[in-house]
């Protein structure tokens, strides 16, 4: 059974933090963190519908610029979430090009803006068409959680690298799986009706309606045939607990942070957490505001996370990286 999202660091544990989480059998990609973005394609960025920012600092938004400039002059609406004063900061960026030419494109590319802070969100639409200029702020209660859609929901806290850092999970309602085999003796096609097929019971209709089959061709449909929902989904689908994925990264290893942080990451599947330093240079790692290998791994196993993977390893470490997996994953299965 493969899960509907596929998680990968979009570079090495020595480069710019970032995770792109693709949508299976979908064209769409959350994007945690906007580091250096070489490795994705202009494919994978135009998948990207929502971007999850921790910090501003130059290792986690240098990558802003390319991702606006893949994005000019499509028809898409891009969400971005960041800590206080996010607003500046995007603002900051938009504020150093020249926008005279945006107005007559075809295509209104938007950028949907939201500033986390601990009691409140606010958010802030800026239109290509009108040269980035905001509209109006909108300001709604913080409860935790920063988008919610019937498939998912990603939530997020507020914690402490010196300055307000967001960290982030992803948690999937329930998992659809399909049966191929069943596909076959029913003699239906693999196609986008299955996007349409799961959004349905994500949605919870109602069983008995009639749901429409297509069978496509050159991005034309030639065929369709219609079902009960409830009668389709009982010989195509198997439905299973959804994953979660945590985000966790640049936080001091203090009490206050680890509350939140295990809070957030309680019971992943999959943890992804920074261990920007080995043990032994923990005091430079509480002046850096940074997690230590054996303070990741502790973290997950406290969790009760399945999995880990450690990322956003300190220069200094360039010869060493197996030596800092090897003491997060001691950590994690309960060493010293």
């Amino acid at each position: 059974m493969r899960p509907s999202f596929q998680p990968r660091l979009v570079n090495t544990a020595l480069e710019d933090p970032g995770l792109f989480v693709p949508f299976l059998f979908e064209r769409r990609a959350l994007l945690f963190d906007l580091g250096a973005l070489g490795p994705l394609t202009a494919r994978d960025l135009l998948k990207i519908s929502h971007i999850f920012v921790t910090h501003t600092h130059i290792d986690h938004f240098i990558g802003f610029d390319t991702l606006l400039r893949v994005s000019l002059g499509r028809d898409k609406e891009v969400h971005l979430f960041g800590p206080p004063d996010f607003f500046r900061q995007v603002e900051g960026k938009l504020a150093g090009y020249t926008w005279n030419l945006v107005g007559d494109e075809r295509y209104p590319l938007v950028l949907r803006v939201f500033e986390v802070h601990s009691d409140r969100v606010m958010s802030r639409s800026y239109p290509c068409r009108e040269r980035f200029r905001p509209e109006p702020t909108e300001e709604l209660p913080f409860t935790g959680i920063l988008l919610e859609e019937p498939a998912f929901r990603v939530e997020a806290a507020l914690l402490d690298h010196g300055i307000p850092c967001l960290c982030f999970s992803l948690k999937e309602n329930f998992y659809v799986n399909i049966k191929k085999e069943a596909l076959k003796e029913m003699g239906l096609p693999v196609g986008p009706w299955l996007t349409r097929f799961k959004r349905a019971l994500y949605e919870k209709r109602d069983m008995g309606e009639e749901f429409l089959v297509t069978w496509e061709q050159g991005g034309k449909i030639v065929k369709e045939e219609a079902f009960i929902l409830g009668e389709l989904s009982e010989n195509i689908a198997k439905i299973s607990p959804g994953q979660k994925i945590a985000y966790i990264t640049d936080i001091i290893g203090t009490p206050e942070n680890y509350a939140k942080a295990l809070t957030l990451a309680r019971d992943a599947d999959h943890l992804f957490i920074e261990a920007a330093f080995l043990d032994r240079d923990r005091e430079m790692a509480r002046t850096k505001c940074h997690l230590t290998a054996r303070e990741a791994g502790e973290l997950a196993r406290l969790a009760g996370a399945k999995a880990m993977t450690v990322f956003h390893f300190s220069p200094r470490y360039v010869d060493r990286e197996e030596e800092i997996r090897k003491e997060a994953e001691a950590a994690f299965r309960g060493g010293v």
